[in-house]
């Protein structure tokens, strides 16, 4: 292990190799931040394989999703565009004949582009776009689920583009050892701090171990192989954890908050170095198609976070729509210091319907709010009215406790992100903005049938069968 660890540090001080690097994405879910390269004192010394990756490569310390779900998320990020750019922003669409979605004329798939620049390219795992697509359009090969040297089922000889996925946050820790005690760890203050939240939150630190043992037999792989020296490594997570409740789907801090590590032998990528400034996984497209030496298409949203003209966002935009049956429409803008949330449909709760309602975290909250025992701050964050606009001063307020939206001191800073989003839905024509089709609605009551409860279903119902 550590012979292992020392040649990973080692890897970028070698010399790029003569040909183009391979370009590999491990792609891991509902994963947070809680790393020890992350500061993260519960996991401090216990993902030595991610620390070590971090140590020989770029740490991005401020990295945020455009979606805090699987497949907007991987949308944009398979597309370089932003989801709701593309029509392509509601979790799980696309699935049925009748509900088709097909990409705008003119985008291309970062697969496809590499392929059409002699590149091969495997996907190993999840896929989960939100679009019509041929398999074999976009992969030289089909497969494998869960390969960790998945490239070695390509032929020899041309460089590859690939992406292994991870389960991450859902991974399942049953025979791993190294479990944290939950009673060493505190959920987040919105939530109750009883044995069962400290369960679920030391659950997620035993999956981010998990994920790094994952990692360590990649890289391995790679090492055995002899392609560590001439592959450029992307390793960042799809968004939050999933069973906060206040992270994934949501455009929180924890929803959209993710690890960026980029490592690999090329001069551009300083070893050791952690950069803070604002960055997408949109940027991760956009980076990956520059160090192979592809021209990044106009249309993208990200940008080549190694240009020698690269210049800082100013904010970051994550949109949530609907996820699975639940709808919703929020979005929100990550400035330097604050997060500004535009919540649109201030008719429903924050803690809806949803495709966690059977798990006992939240049997327990329902239950809590119906008996009226849980925390006043849980009770009001989960049940109480949906403000139409929120925003904190994340230096001072990590958790996004204390909405400053109505506080007249903050009136001039909630105005300026208050028109960077009106500006940024009008220039993107956010399609959000507009009702999700009927076609589209009918799939998702074809197959969630009684659990459609919000109202937009109704106009489907009444045009007649499902």
């Amino acid at each position: 292990m550590t012979r292992f660890l020392v040649c990973l540090l080692l890897l970028s001080t070698l010399p790029a190799s003569a040909g183009r690097p391979n370009i590999l994405w491990i792609f891991i879910e509902d994963m947070s931040p809680l790393i020890g390269c992350y500061g993260d004192p519960v996991n401090t010394d216990k993902t030595p394989n991610i620390d070590a990756l971090a140590k020989g490569g770029v740490r991005f310390s401020r990295c945020y999703v455009p979606a805090p779900v699987c497949s907007p998320c991987r949308s944009a990020m398979i597309t370089g565009t932003y989801q709701t750019t593309t029509g392509l922003h509601n979790h799980r669409s696309s699935r049925t004949k009748a509900g088709a979605i097909n990409l705008p004329a003119g985008i291309t798939t970062i697969p496809q582009l590499f392929r059409k620049h002699g590149y091969l390219t495997f996907n190993s795992g999840k896929e989960d776009y939100n679009f019509v697509f041929e398999n074999s359009d976009l992969y030289s090969i089909k497969g494998p689920r869960r390969d960790f040297g998945a490239w070695r089922n390509l032929p020899k000889g041309k460089p590859w583009f690939g992406q292994i996925q991870l389960a991450g946050g859902k991974s399942n820790t049953k025979k791993w050892n190294d479990k944290v005690n939950p009673d060493s760890v505190t959920p987040p203050p919105y939530l109750p701090n009883t044995a069962l939240f400290r369960k679920w939150h030391a659950h997620h630190y035993d999956t981010v171990r998990q994920t790094d043992d994952d990692t360590r037999k990649i890289l391995a792989n790679l090492k055995a192989d002899g392609l560590l020296e001439n592959t450029i490594i992307f390793w960042f997570t799809d968004h939050g954890n999933n069973h906060s409740l206040r992270a994934k789907q949501f455009c929180t801090e924890a929803g959209t908050h993710v690890p960026l590590i980029i490592s690999g032998a090329d001069k551009r990528i300083r070893a050791g170095s952690v950069r803070n400034e604002l960055t997408s996984t949109l940027d991760i497209s956009a980076t990956s198609l520059a160090l192979a030496g592809i021209q990044i298409p106009s249309h993208y949203d990200g940008v080549d976070l190694f240009s020698p003209s690269f210049t800082p966002r100013e904010y970051v935009i994550s949109a949530r729509d609907r996820c699975d049956y639940t709808i919703d429409y929020i979005r929100s803008v990550r400035s330097d210091r604050y997060r500004y949330i535009r919540n649109f449909l201030t008719d429903r709760p924050f803690l809806q319907p949803q495709y966690r309602d059977n798990r006992d975290y939240v049997v327990f909250l329902r239950q809590g709010h119906a008996a009226g025992t849980l925390p006043a701050l849980t009770d009001e964050i989960f049940f109480g009215p949906r403000p139409r606009e929120e925003l904190y001063d994340i230096e001072q307020d990590p958790h996004e406790i204390k909405n400053l939206a109505s506080d007249p001191a903050f009136a001039k800073i909630l105005e300026q992100h208050r028109s960077i989003l009106a500006e940024w839905q009008l220039r993107t024509d956010d399609k959000g903005q507009y009702p999700e089709s009927d076609a589209g609605l009918r799939e998702v009551l074809n197959q969630w049938k009684d659990k459609c409860v919000n109202p937009e279903y109704d106009r489907v119902r009444r045009s007649g069968s499902q």
